[in-house]
């Protein structure tokens, strides 16, 4: 078996155009699907990085919505105080106030009684000289009714007072 010179010629020419240029090719492929997959993880991780600046955009702006909504019912807690205390003050007043009506009312009321008790007594002490007759210096006994009206008690006249003469 010799091999000729056509024939080694040959060979390598069919191991270099065959199979040489599918591994080129091959070497080819290889490197454009490792570029393939690093564009892919890169693409992956872009979408990864856009979907959490997202999230921290919601999450930032839900936390100034919670911040405005903590700060409106506090300002509204402190308005319904301010209107709690301002109540709390006017009752207070009212009932000092009241309180004051009635002590003062009270005390009216006493001085009152007190003084009803003592114009009964001047009444009672000036009984004795009452007379219904005007003209008549025998003090008659006369009785002075709820409605006003004056009743005289005639007394007999044995026990008729006879004026002094004696000073006339």
């Amino acid at each position: 078996m010799e091999i000729t010179l056509e024939a080694i010629i040959s060979l390598i020419g069919l191991f270099v155009g065959g199979g040489g240029g599918a591994f080129f090719t091959w070497r080819y492929m290889r490197r454009k699907a490792k570029a393939e997959a690093i564009t892919a993880e890169v693409d992956a991780a872009k979408d990864m990085q856009d979907l959490y600046q997202q999230m921290l955009n919601d999450t930032k702006e839900e936390r100034e919505d919670r911040k405005q909504q903590i700060s409106e019912l506090r300002a509204e807690r402190d308005h319904y105080k301010h209107d709690r205390n301002e109540l709390r003050e006017r009752v207070e007043k009212l009932q000092a106030s009241i309180f004051e009506w009635k002590d003062m009312a009270e005390n009216d009321r006493a001085d009152m009684k007190q003084k009803i008790a003592r114009l009964g007594r001047k009444v009672d002490a000036m009984a004795p000289f009452l007379c219904g007759d005007l003209a008549c210096k025998l003090r008659q006994r006369v009785t002075i009714s709820e409605d006003g009206e004056i009743k005289t008690k005639r007394q007999s006249k044995k026990n008729d007072i006879e004026p002094n003469n004696e000073e006339l």
